[in-house]
């Protein structure tokens, strides 16, 4: 017989009720070209997805028999899914509402609901001291979810006119990129039970988080200086939300919010390397 947290499953199908009446009534309004529009869209559309498929495969025991960490799959969706959903409902509602508007109002509402929804689940399903759990359910695991994350928003709102003609800007594209496929691999290695063939694991996530914290703290730099050096803020951005120095903005911002999540994650691993291993 099949053993589900009752918790846990009320969450997962409060989730899947709201994420699809969020995306719905978003749908009912219209089509957007907008990227983060289509971010928007996307989230919800694939949270709603994914929780259901966690739901089936919860429910018939075919989650626990697939060649992969399951409860790491299941942390690492809850945790992405809530950051994903809170920048969702953050977007739509301050770019594609109106105070007469009530479908995109009441879409706001309950994507936001089903952001609640989800930290609750990660609440419930992550590790708790004295616990034996896979790596994504400790804070180092979910700081890496949360770090490429961040990295997607700042993809998103990426503009290739803006840093095509500016090598130091060139190299911040980059630096996100590099730190982003190295959190994606250490997820993707960690569900797929794959950290077995890297016997020094800890070392070489400790290593490439303090070369990381170093990549960040240049591109913490030079973004704003490049993006902002004699280049103020034009008056139309203040009605204009969506304009490419607003987007620039979030990424500087966004920037910072990585550099001080890596420097975290360095600080955890170097502890768990110099620490708690030689005890």
């Amino acid at each position: 017989m099949v053993t589900v947290d009752v918790r846990t499953l009320v969450v997962r199908i409060l989730e899947v009720v709201f994420t699809v009446v969020t995306f719905s009534l978003v749908a009912s309004v219209g089509h957007s070209t907008y990227s983060l529009w289509t971010w928007c869209m996307f989230t919800w559309c694939f949270c709603f997805c994914v929780t259901l498929l966690v739901l089936i495969l919860e429910l018939t025991g075919l989650g626990a028999k697939l060649p992969i960490s399951w409860d790491d799959f299941k942390t690492a969706f809850a945790m992405l899914a809530t950051l994903m959903v809170l920048s969702a409902s953050i977007i739509y509602g301050v770019l594609f509402t109106c105070k007469t508007c009530s479908q995109p109002i009441a879409a706001t509402v309950t994507s936001i609901l089903a952001f609640v929804l989800y930290a609750i689940e990660v609440g419930l399903i992550r590790a708790k001291p004295g616990e034996i759990s896979g790596f994504l359910s400790s804070v180092p695991g979910l700081l890496k979810v949360l770090e490429a994350f961040v990295a997607c928003i700042i993809f998103i709102c990426l503009n290739q006119n803006h840093y095509s003609h500016f090598p130091g800007l060139q190299w911040c594209v980059a630096v996100y990129a590099i730190c982003f496929i190295f959190a994606l691999l250490v997820i993707i290695f960690t569900i797929g039970r794959l950290l077995g063939l890297i016997p020094v694991f800890d070392k070489v996530l400790t290593g490439c988080n303090i070369l990381a914290v170093l990549m960040y703290i240049t591109a913490a730099v030079i973004w704003p200086y490049y993006s902002f050096h004699n280049n103020p803020r034009p008056n139309f951005c203040s009605t204009f939300l969506n304009c490419n120095w607003n987007l620039t903005l979030v990424i500087a911002f966004m920037t910072f919010v990585n550099l001080i999540a890596y420097i975290v994650d360095t600080v955890y691993s170097f502890r768990l390397v110099f620490f708690v291993t030689r005890t």
